[in-house]
């Protein structure tokens, strides 16, 4: 296998297991987020999204505590990022739209991820956008809720059970697939890759043994050290 592999030539699956290896608990998995941009064609998967995560936090307009954006955050999305929107765990207006994607193109974007909804899917399709999001509403973001900050960490699933919460932070590394999307801590960004490595060599030779009618049972107790 090549030493060259980065960290965008292995599935949300092969990372997560190795972030659960390196001690991360929730294999930085980011919980329901689907992708609703660009549909696979009959034959090929779009491809991989990945690249450092540009934070926005969004509050309810209610929230009249919470700091105010001077401008539009997507004005200041830097080249080469992937935007993740942080939408309050109740706002069931979509905090993502068609100009949005228009404006994160402008900006050299490489693709959004919403933890909350997003709307006008067929614009974003039109223009083979990457967005990941946990749903879809036909409202728009104004008057319900408003970008508070920028660049600051992130906490999302927030939750009494299930996965732990995740922090993304600035610069974190976010990549999506088919299978969901997973935060990688940038600090970590080596190590996941060399233990995803490792993984996807060891799973070969699981395939290899199971193919052969070995059986999964004892093919991983061969080659992972495991038993069922």
């Amino acid at each position: 296998m090549s030493s060259s592999l980065a960290l965008a030539d292995f599935s949300t699956c092969e990372i997560s297991d190795a972030l659960l290896k390196l001690g991360v608990p929730h294999g930085g998995h980011i919980p329901d987020l689907a992708r609703f941009s660009p549909t696979p064609s009959s034959d090929t998967a779009p491809p991989r999204l990945c690249g450092p995560a540009y934070t926005v936090r969004m509050v309810l307009v209610s929230d009249t505590d919470a700091p105010r954006l001077q401008g539009h955050f997507v004005d200041c999305i830097p080249d080469g990022s992937v935007a993740f929107i942080a939408a309050p765990s109740n706002a069931q207006s979509a905090v993502w739209g068609g100009l949005m994607t228009l404006g994160a193109l402008a900006r050299g974007c490489r693709g959004t991820v919403v933890y909350g909804r997003a709307r006008d899917l067929s614009e974003h399709r039109s223009l083979g956008y990457p967005l990941f999001a946990l749903g879809t509403s036909t409202v728009g973001q104004a008057p319900f809720t408003r970008a508070s900050e920028v660049q600051v960490p992130v906490i999302v699933n927030v939750t009494e059970s299930g996965l732990p919460q995740v922090e993304v932070r600035p610069g974190d590394l976010l990549v999506g697939d088919e299978d969901g999307v997973v935060c990688v801590p940038r600090e970590l960004e080596g190590e996941v890759v060399e233990r995803a490595k490792r993984g996807r060599e060891v799973d070969a030779r699981c395939a290899e043994d199971i193919k052969k009618g070995v059986g999964v049972a004892e093919s991983f107790r061969r080659h992972r050290g495991t038993k069922l």
